[in-house]
């Protein structure tokens, strides 16, 4: 029986709950939402509509509408990116992003926007002096990941909205690798935007995430298209969320995404990241026994996400996690995590790192063989 610590990537296994709330809307809700009176397209729109509101109620949104659901935390990103910034403006980020922010933010440097890239530490956390003295100088934009997909690292996201509000620049946040994992709520954080996936640690089906946006956030659309309202317009209707929902929702992948949310909930939101706390403690105090071998990111003291990446002396980070997938049936990632920039800012470029993510159903007898086998490989020579 393989064991599954790649829960960075995605989540698996789902809950049975997931799998199911999928099957029955497929069964059940098989029209299209808002495109007819029928009762397949009004329970279609039903599902749709409750899992807005689940969304909303597990991130403390007061109001659904200020929810758009999409297809993942890239198009979220790109969505508030593209719709926001134009040539001349000026976007504050960090070292430690994601090609998911990167490679949007170099497209839009070629279109004239100015792009500044804040240093950060050998762990990846983000220097707030850099920060105090780039937003002094003006920006339209911060964006930044809550939690690193190589380090782990949690970036300080209370500090950083204090400073950004304090020079008016809104703030985007990359919430792939927190949201379920943390508990987050959007209006005590105040953010004005947040984006997720709902295949990571909300625990949905992949091709499912959202965009959050504060009122008072206005953007343009990504894509155009019908969107079961107002047909004769000629152009995308004003309000939210159909301003951003050109296009059938994936509706089975929403009502699961929904069902892992309120599996979520239903375990507790802080017991789930007590949790993985133990678990990513165990990993790290374990890969710390073993010779040869060296751990980026905070240490098991530090809150921190349930990402841990290390190199073992000498040894090819592709070739080490090919050899625990095939030897041992230890199912991890290799590589640059589609993040090059983390890895040259903590040192680990080009060759990367082997990374070991558990998720909310990685029990700690797995965590345990994970680290039997690290051990076992690293002996051999």
């Amino acid at each position: 029986m393989a064991i599954y610590l790649d829960n960075a990537a995605t989540s698996f296994p789902k809950p049975d709950a997931v799998c199911e709330a999928v099957g029955w809307t497929l069964k059940n809700a098989g029209g299209n939402p808002g495109r007819g009176g029928h009762g397949f397209s009004l329970e279609a729109g039903r599902v749709l509509f409750e899992a807005r509101e689940t969304v909303a109620r597990f991130f403390g949104v007061a109001d659904s509408e200020r929810i758009a659901l999409l297809s993942s935390a890239t198009e979220a990103i790109n969505l508030a990116l593209f719709g926001w910034l134009r040539p001349g403006d000026r976007v504050l980020t960090t070292r430690m992003e994601h090609n998911a922010v990167s490679r949007p933010l170099n497209a839009l440097a070629d279109r004239g926007v100015q792009v500044v890239r804040l240093p950060c530490d050998a762990d990846g956390r983000l220097s707030l002096d850099a920060l105090r003295r780039e937003a002094g100088v003006g920006a339209r934009l911060m964006v930044l990941c809550h939690c690193s997909n190589v380090t782990g690292t949690l970036q300080p996201l209370e500090e950083i909205v204090d400073i950004c509000n304090r020079y008016r620049i809104p703030v985007l946040v990359d919430a792939a690798q927190s949201a379920g994992h943390f508990p987050l709520d959007i209006g005590r954080l105040g953010v004005d935007m947040l984006a997720a996936p709902g295949h990571k640690g909300l625990l949905g089906p992949a091709g499912t995430g959202f965009l959050y946006l504060r009122p008072g956030i206005e953007l343009q659309p990504l894509i155009y298209g019908g969107t079961g309202i107002n047909s004769t317009a000629k152009q995308m209707p004003e309000q939210m969320p159909e301003r951003f929902e050109a296009g059938t929702r994936n509706v089975p992948g929403l009502a699961g995404l929904a069902a892992g949310i309120r599996y979520l909930e239903t375990a507790g939101p802080q017991l789930v990241e007590a949790r993985l706390s133990a678990l990513t403690g165990q990993l790290l105090e374990g890969l710390a026994g073993i010779g040869g071998v060296k751990v980026f990111g905070p240490g098991p003291e530090e809150k921190r996400g349930s990402v841990v990446s290390f190199v073992v002396e000498g040894r090819d980070p592709a070739e080490f996690a090919f050899r625990l997938d095939r030897e041992f049936a230890i199912c991890c990632r290799a590589g640059l995590h589609c993040a090059p920039d983390a890895h040259r800012t903590i040192g680990s470029y080009p060759e990367g790192t082997v990374r070991l993510s558990p998720g909310p159903l990685t029990t700690q007898d797995e965590i345990g063989q994970a680290l039997e086998a690290v051990r076992a490989l690293a002996r051999i020579r």
